[in-house]
């Protein structure tokens, strides 16, 4: 099914797209309150929107919202190595990524409270100059755990939706320096969306090897920027639930970012000029990532807020 949150103008309501309309649950029910009754629990939700739904309304009448506008925690995982190098390259860095990247996937936590929809605009981060894109999938997990098996581990995921994990790349590199973790570079935004796709909907797209095979694509003002296939994950979701849910409990409605898509971000086509004078996101432009079965998001760009100092002089 493909379930979406959305507000046709008398309040949220959440509902499943069928074909070009959208049949909506009663007020008070949001989708992360399914989730939490499982993927059995989302299913009968769905069948009886399907049968009696409160109300039917075309998609072009609403206006859609991420699926879970407040997930219950966001982690972005660091899945596809090519990504990394191709940064790595771009900023003329000398050497391969570290050993450790091979020994198992990197994550840290976002701001779940700084979600936006497959359609709203998308403010520039405060007092950033370098404003990027990331091109990815997120995996929103259904039934809780820990400890969990990378065999075993992608049972937990519930559905999938694209995630755009925009970035301000001049507050990461003093995030870097800082040397304790992603912080404001990461804190403006993180679309989700255009809907929640479950995985059962999706099984029929896996490979001979098991993974997921979803073509990703992402453009900017309607320029491809890059193209890829979740398959090519160097570590999979099985093996990122597993290591993130080592001795910590992932719960329902927690959303997982595959990472970067080889390519899907501005940085990765710096080409060795200098980061300070490359064209980043500006106002006004648009940017789109497309999933196939997984939708499309259409966002502008908008100027975002000045900053105060810290002290006044």
């Amino acid at each position: 099914m493909r379930w979406v949150t959305y507000d046709g103008g008398d309040g949220v309501r959440t509902g499943i797209v069928d074909e070009d309309s959208i049949r909506g649950l009663g007020p008070g029910v949001d989708l992360l309150s399914l989730v939490e009754l499982g993927a059995s629990g989302l299913a009968e939700a769905g069948a009886s929107a399907r049968r009696s739904p409160h109300e039917v309304r075309r998609l072009e009448d609403v206006r859609l919202l991420a699926p879970l506008p407040r997930p219950t925690s966001m982690r972005d995982g660091l899945c596809f190595l090519d990504h990394l190098r191709n940064a790595r390259r771009a900023l003329r860095m000398p050497g391969d990524i570290d050993p450790a990247w091979l020994d198992g996937p990197g994550f840290y936590f976002t701001n779940a409270g700084a979600v936006l929809g497959p359609y709203d605009d998308v403010a520039i981060a405060a007092g950033s100059r370098m404003f990027d894109l990331e091109l990815e999938v997120g995996a929103v997990i259904g039934a809780g755990g820990r400890d969990l098996h990378p065999a075993r581990a992608e049972k937990h995921i519930i559905g999938y939706t694209l995630f755009n994990d925009w970035t301000a790349r001049d507050h990461q590199m003093r995030d870097f320096a800082l040397g304790i973790g992603m912080g404001k570079s990461k804190d403006a935004a993180t679309t989700l969306g255009p809907a929640l796709i479950t995985a059962d909907e999706l099984e029929p797209l896996r490979d001979g090897d098991g993974r997921l095979s979803i073509e990703l694509a992402a453009s900017v003002n309607g320029r491809e920027l890059t193209r890829g296939n979740l398959a090519l994950m160097d570590w999979t979701f099985g093996e990122l639930l597993a290591y993130i849910s080592r001795g910590v409990d992932l719960a329902p409605g927690d959303v997982i970012g595959s990472g970067t898509v080889p390519g899907g971000c501005l940085l990765e086509h710096v080409d060795g000029a200098d980061p300070a004078e490359f064209t980043w996101l500006s106002p006004g432009d648009v940017v789109s990532l497309w999933g196939g079965v997984l939708g499309e998001t259409r966002q502008t760009v908008v100027p975002g807020v000045d900053v105060t100092p810290l002290r006044l002089t």
